[in-house]
């Protein structure tokens, strides 16, 4: 059992040792193994220094410089718990405007809305929170697209100025995404649906 335990921790270690800078590791990140005894694993790494514990159950592999640790932008960080959680999610509010260019303001608390469980996540002093939605908010199929929804939904139609409308354009053209495009066209605000349509049919909107 006791070597079994060492080819466990030596299995582990060595993973982390191999991954690049950057990479996140989560208590379940070896569902073979036990999480709990993963966890120890990781705590171990952690006081030798190999990994920083971001949050309850998130570590991450950096090299601490002259400046300190270098953290990931918290959307990687948001999109490594969706993955690890098998949810899907989707920046909204602020968090999409600021993605996307539309707006310059930095969200202190950027928001999901998730197929997992709601929740609020600390990572290392900042906040990353995720809100439960229903399965209709994920069935635009566009990745940008889906974003660029949100965003247009976070404004709404009373708040949008032209040089927004110029930019959502902008935005659109540069990702048509033609292939899902009759799908998304379905879920999308009658309102916001018009701006995508008259945009790929070649129209400049002025309000």
């Amino acid at each position: 059992m006791e070597a079994a335990n060492k080819n466990i921790v030596t299995t582990i270690a060595d993973t982390v040792r191999n991954s690049p800078n950057g990479s996140l590791f989560f208590s379940n990140s070896f569902p073979e193994y036990d999480d709990e005894y993963v966890g120890h694993i990781m705590s171990d790494l952690v006081k030798g220094g190999e990994l920083y514990r971001l949050g309850r159950g998130i570590y991450l592999k950096s090299k601490k410089t002259r400046f300190g640790i270098v953290y990931p932008e918290l959307d990687y960080i948001a999109k490594a718990i969706g993955e690890r959680d098998n949810a899907d999610i989707l920046p909204t509010g602020a968090m999409a405007l600021n993605m996307l260019g539309l707006s310059t303001q930095i969200p202190m608390k950027p928001t999901y809305i998730t197929t997992g469980s709601a929740r609020v996540i600390e990572i290392d002093g900042r906040t990353i929170i995720f809100k439960r939605a229903v399965p209709k908010n994920f069935a635009i199929k566009g990745k940008k697209r889906s974003i660029i929804v949100q965003a247009m939904k976070a404004l709404g139609k009373k708040n949008m100025t032209q040089e927004l409308v110029n930019k959502i354009q902008t935005l659109i053209r540069e990702n048509p995404e033609i292939e899902t495009l009759e799908n998304d066209y379905r879920y999308m605000p009658t309102w916001i649906r018009r701006i995508f349509q008259k945009t790929i049919k070649g129209y400049q909107i002025v309000i």
